[in-house]
């Protein structure tokens, strides 16, 4: 076990400190369009809300739902003959337009993340941003590190990566919010910065559960100098 690994460097925390400002770019932006989401859902319940979209067989609902229309999406469709589309864009295209990292050959995942969330396929510039965005929310509380340790190394991994995320559940900006009666109508910030923390602090802990199972508990510090992926794969020792 090693905690050196749970704590961010005050020197990284003093170079993403000072980024704060411009790395939640991306939240004022989806704030700017939040409202005419919102709006727009609405009016579309009003206009439709009591049509019927099809008949629904006993044959189906043994057959796992297949090919019954039970929820809206927005950011994806799978269809049986063609694939998966995200925001109405084969894989193949976004392999071809989302910004990559210098020398790489496949698509950042912060770039996936902003059209996801945006509706649109961010600039190189966006996609770094994001990168520091996460770097600056992937400090670990040591306590969750504590709960893992305090499991079998036989433990299964995704055993591990469950209680992980439970244990994180004491810096749920959602769970503070929802306690002090926030409204409903401003549940969307506190969710999106739960979001935002898992997806930074996520691949420390998969990397922490890999490492100890499988290299003996020696483990990598993170680099801020790469992305997301980049940074999680370092940290597994590729």
């Amino acid at each position: 076990m090693q905690f050196s690994l749970v704590k961010t460097s005050d020197s990284l925390a003093n170079n993403t400190r000072n980024l704060s400002s411009i790395m939640e770019k991306i939240k004022e932006q989806f704030r700017d369009i939040f409202p005419d989401i919102v709006a727009d859902t609405k009016a579309f319940l009003k206009a439709n809300g009591d049509k019927t979209i099809g008949e629904i067989k006993v044959s189906q609902l043994y057959g796992g739902m297949r090919g019954m229309p039970a929820l809206i999406c927005e950011t994806s469709k799978l269809d049986p003959e063609e694939g998966i589309r995200f925001r109405g864009y084969s894989i193949p295209e976004l392999q071809e337009k989302l910004p990559k990292y210098p020398g790489g050959e496949q698509p950042l995942p912060e770039g996936l993340f902003h059209l996801m969330l945006m509706n649109e396929v961010p600039t190189e510039a966006e996609a770094r941003r994001l990168s520091n965005n996460w770097v600056r929310r992937n400090n670990v509380p040591v306590h969750v590190f504590k709960a893992i340790d305090a499991l079998p190394t036989r433990t299964h991994p995704m055993t591990q990566f469950t209680v992980a995320i439970m244990a994180m559940r004491t810096e749920s900006e959602f769970a503070k919010a929802y306690s002090r009666g926030v409204h409903k109508s401003e549940y969307w910030d506190s969710t999106y910065e739960d979001a935002m923390n898992l997806i930074a602090r996520l691949p420390r802990v998969a990397a922490y559960i890999y490492r100890r199972m499988y290299h003996n508990d020696q483990h990598i510090e993170p680099d801020p100098s790469l992305d997301w992926a980049g940074n999680f794969a370092h940290m597994l020792g590729f």
